[in-house]
Formats: structure tokens, sequence, C-alpha cells
């Protein structure tokens, strides 16, 4: 395989065709990667059988609107995310300019944002960019959405339920929520437990968990299946609400990867259903006609070749990055 791949580069393989490629495998989908290549859905539908033609290899099986990638469609998106690094390793090194670029970048954020890329994306920036300042304010999505729509900041990183007019939006993270209960909790440790259990349940809720706002979806789902029990503490810090489902004041839903901790240390316990309820995006956000300073585009396009080199599961933490 990596022979012919190889020989396919060395003569007529278009890189655009495993760029698009390495977008569709992390978005999930055509239309998601669609929106992040700002081109349309029929193009990237048409570069992904280039590239399968030219491969001659079937990379994708699709099933209605989900996907799986195939044996060489796995090892092509391998060998892809390392050329996409090692090219992004080169524009570094052969720019001479990164090491006089100054100025500083304000990213708002929502709090507790936990992946190791993003961890390593920072440290490599700032190796890179030793001159350039960062200032990461914590504050609530809608607040987020609110202050780069008045241009007062150069990105976001928060969530974003409908398209905004005027800002970019490319998905960062993609959580899964599921229920959980605290060791002070009655229903910690039991096993066997089914929804209706959790029907009277009093609530541990994020500020943002009401209809209309970032978090609803949780809304939705309570509402759907009968929940009757009240929200008896809330709070738009994630830290926050963790804490407030340990200590017993209700159920409450929370990322899985970021309670993998708690639950090994038995903190936690996982609720039905299993599969957990909802997939909540964290975007990276920032508005398209505002006038970007060198350092601030910079530090976009840095992010934008960290994602596009990262696959979901390795933003998350849930496989390791390149060299671990």
């Amino acid at each position: 395989m990596r022979t012919d791949i190889t020989r396919f580069l060395n003569d007529r393989l278009d890189w655009n065709l495993l760029r698009t490629y390495l977008v569709i495998i992390q978005e999930r989908s055509i239309s998601r990667a669609a929106a992040r290549l700002h081109v349309t859905q029929p193009a990237v539908s048409q570069a992904l059988k280039r590239l399968e033609d030219t491969l001659e290899r079937k990379l994708i099986e699709r099933r209605g609107a989900q996907f799986e990638t195939t044996q060489a469609g796995t090892e092509v998106y391998r060998i892809a995310s390392d050329i996409y690094g090692d090219i992004s390793r080169l524009e570094t090194e052969l720019d001479a300019r990164t090491e006089s670029i100054t100025g500083s970048i304000r990213l708002l954020s929502v709090s507790r944002i936990e992946s190791p890329v993003y961890d390593a994306f920072l440290a490599e920036f700032h190796r890179t960019h030793a001159r350039i300042e960062v200032q990461i304010e914590v504050m609530r999505s809608s607040d987020i959405i609110s202050s780069l729509l008045q241009k007062t900041a150069t990105a976001g990183l928060g969530l974003c339920r409908n398209p905004v007019e005027k800002l970019q939006i490319s998905s960062f993270l993609r959580q899964r929520y599921a229920f959980y209960c605290g060791r002070h909790h009655r229903l910690f440790g039991q096993t066997q437990l089914t929804m209706s259990d959790l029907l009277n349940e009093n609530f541990v809720s994020f500020t943002s968990d009401q209809i209309g706002d970032s978090l609803s979806p949780l809304t939705v789902f309570r509402d759907q299946k009968g929940f009757t029990g009240r929200i008896v503490a809330a709070s738009p810090s994630l830290d926050e609400v963790r804490r407030l489902i340990y200590a017993g004041y209700g159920i409450g839903c929370l990322p899985d990867h970021i309670v993998r901790d708690d639950l090994a240390r038995q903190r936690l316990w996982p609720l039905p259903p299993e599969e957990g309820l909802v997939d909540v995006d964290v975007h990276l956000l920032w508005h398209r006609e505002r006038k970007m300073s060198t350092a601030e585009q910079t530090f976009l396009e840095s992010f934008e070749r960290t994602m596009l080199r990262y696959s979901m599961p390795q933003r998350l933490g849930l496989e390791p990055l390149d060299g671990e």
C-alpha cells in the first residue's frame, strides 16, 4: 500500500484531494467537511471520488448518512496525516518571519477545554512565535459569540448550535454528554439501573441548558423522556457542575472524555443510557470580516493546520498523538 501511494504522490496525486479527505474523516460528514473547507457538498464528494479513482481503492463505505473507512481508507488517512504534519513543520521552518512576528491574541473560551492536541498546539505556537502574547478569557458561549460579533476578540472556543451570520465556525471537539451521579448520591454504585429509575431525580444543570441556548439538546432530551425532577443547582462552569454532581445535589450531564479520571477514582458513577445522550461540539469561531493583525492571522492559520492534522479521537485524548 505504501509503495502505491508513494508512486502516486510522485507522479500525479493532487495534494488537495488528500487534504479534503483528511477533513471528511475528521468531520465524519460530507456536509460538515464542505462547510469547513468553504466549498459545496458536490465538490467534496467529487474530490473523494477522484481520490478513490486515482488510488484505485475504495476508501469509505457509506451506510446512509453514516460511513466507515475501509482498511485502505484508514491507511491513507494515517499517511496523509503524516504528510500534512511534515508540510506544516516545513512551512514553519522555512518562514523567516516567525521569529519577528509580534502582537497579541485575545482568545475567548468556555471553561474546561480538555484536549492534548489543544495543549500541544499552544506549546508549539509559543515555541515558534515567542513574541506573540496570548490572553485567554473564560466566559459563556453566548458571551463569546456576542464579543466576536462586536469584533473585540481574535477568536473563540465555544458552543454554537446554529450558524451565525458573519462568524466562521469549525468544529474542534465533539463531546459526548452522558448522565452521572456523585459519590454522595443515593444511586451511586447501583447497577442494572434503567431510564425509569432516573425520571424523578433532581438535576444539576448548566445555566446554558435551556431551550434555545447552547446546551438545549439536554433539556429537550429530559422533556422527551418525561423527567419530573427539579433543577436544584446550576452553574455556567463545567468544573462547578461537576463538583455539585459529586456532592450529591442531583444527577447531571457531563462530557464523557472529561470524567474518565472521576470514574476511575469512584467520584462519579455512570447512569443510563449507556450510549450517552447527545454530541455537543466545541467550535473554533472568528469573525470573517474582522481585520486581523499578522499575529492573529498566524494564530488562526496555525490552529486550523493543527485541526487538519489530528483526528477527533486524538483531540479528545482517546487516541495517541503522533510519536507517542
